[in-house]
């Protein structure tokens, strides 16, 4: 089971009153529920520790409630009565779940369970990536899907490619998207009229990875993401990084090329100007503003490419800025995300082969993995709803 991002806060203190213990055994019995799907009630009391008269209790009290029912399982195994699953009801918590993207943006509607219910997408340009704008058409867009889906989400999950102060969604920078100094948490929650939580875009494919994707069982792990620019989610000991106010994960802007191209930030020969899509187009050979389904096309055409290839030194940066991510976080695991999953195998081979040589710390655990995202594209989505479920789940 995994049982990290179980919010905040451990386990109820043994000194908690009742109503504090039973709120605790409820939020730990869904999100259980919620992350690894629906299961007996004797496995529920062994995983949670639990008696069987506590929860079923928890379980009574939920079904009377529409929350989760119980059923008889497909599959019956041995002989006599056998023991009713306990299934979450994905209509009876529902958020909105929003991916901010450069050029995009994508929204979901996300029911208990991590059940996508609905989901809407725009094109953004320059005229229309303005945060007014945005914020314009994210309102308008989620009242026009719950009305469709017939559904009333209980919250809000914001993934956005900038700096995002955790506490209050505010977006001291996002370059790419020209925003700065935006109180995107504040000004989306008076429109959408729920909680609203904003993050860093690649702190949220993080958190799905974590919670839904290829790194379910691991506790220390680095999520690097390439979109325009770079950036970069850490979960350490299975919580996430966040350092001061929840300004983290600008990996993108460690320097891998002293005296390199000039970056936005002020910079020289920052890692994103050596590996982001801007870099990967110039390696390709093609104009840096190329569309984004060209270069993926082109890359899946080198899909059997010979290494060394037209990627060799963009393949050589890469991993240069790995090996410094994994001396210093020294993760379990490297999950490469969004254009990163379009690299041809054999480059990630490649890339994979240099970390492992040239990391001290990769040497010394036998190896750091290195695997691109199964969730691809969606990764952010995903997490922005797990984000958005952090407290809703504690409040059905």
């Amino acid at each position: 089971m995994n049982r990290a991002w179980a919010g905040e806060n451990g386990g109820a203190s043994s000194g908690a009153r009742p109503d504090e213990a039973r709120r605790h055994n409820r939020a730990a019995l869904l999100r259980r529920l919620h992350v690894d799907g629906p299961c007996t009630r004797a496995v529920l009391a062994a995983e949670l520790g639990l008696n069987r008269s506590t929860i079923k209790a928890v379980v009574d009290g939920l079904a009377e409630s529409g929350v989760v029912s119980e059923a008889v399982p497909a599959r019956r195994t041995g002989a006599g009565r056998p023991s009713l699953m306990v299934l979450p009801q994905a209509e009876s918590a529902v958020v909105l779940a929003v991916d901010v993207r450069v050029e995009q943006v994508a929204m979901s509607m996300v029911g208990l369970g991590g059940q996508v219910i609905g989901r809407h997408s725009w094109n953004l340009r320059r005229a229309t990536r303005t945060p007014g704008e945005v914020i314009t058409h994210v309102a308008e867009s989620a009242q026009l899907l719950a009305e469709e889906l017939a559904v009333t989400p209980a919250g809000a999950g914001i993934s956005v490619p900038g700096v995002v102060r955790r506490d209050d969604g505010w977006v001291h920078e996002a370059p790419n998207l020209e925003w700065r100094d935006i109180a995107l948490g504040t000004r989306l929650a008076a429109v959408l009229k729920v909680p609203v939580q904003v993050a860093n875009d690649a702190e949220m494919g993080a958190l799905a990875e974590h919670v839904r994707g290829i790194a379910r069982e691991v506790a220390d792990l680095v999520y690097i993401s390439a979109d325009k620019g770079v950036g970069g989610g850490v979960i350490s000991a299975g919580r996430p990084l966040r350092g001061t106010r929840g300004y983290v994960g600008e990996l993108g802007h460690l320097v891998v090329r002293p005296g390199g191209r000039h970056c936005y930030c002020g910079s020289r020969g920052c890692w994103e100007t050596e590996v982001g899509e801007r870099a990967l187009c110039r390696a390709l050979g093609m104009p840096e503003e190329t569309p984004r389904g060209v270069v993926v096309a082109e890359l899946r055409s080198l899909a059997t490419a010979p290494v060394p290839g037209p990627l060799d030194e963009f393949a050589e940066w890469l991993a240069t800025g790995l090996v410094t991510v994994v001396n210093m976080m020294a993760p379990e695991l490297v999950v490469l995300g969004d254009l990163f999953t379009a690299l041809p195998p054999g480059v990630v081979d490649h890339v994979r082969g240099l970390v492992h040589e040239r990391s001290l710390v990769s040497r010394a655990v036998g190896g750091t993995r290195i695997e691109t995202s199964p969730l691809g594209r969606d990764a952010k989505l995903v997490g922005a709803a797990e984000l958005a479920f952090e407290p809703v789940l504690g409040a059905v």
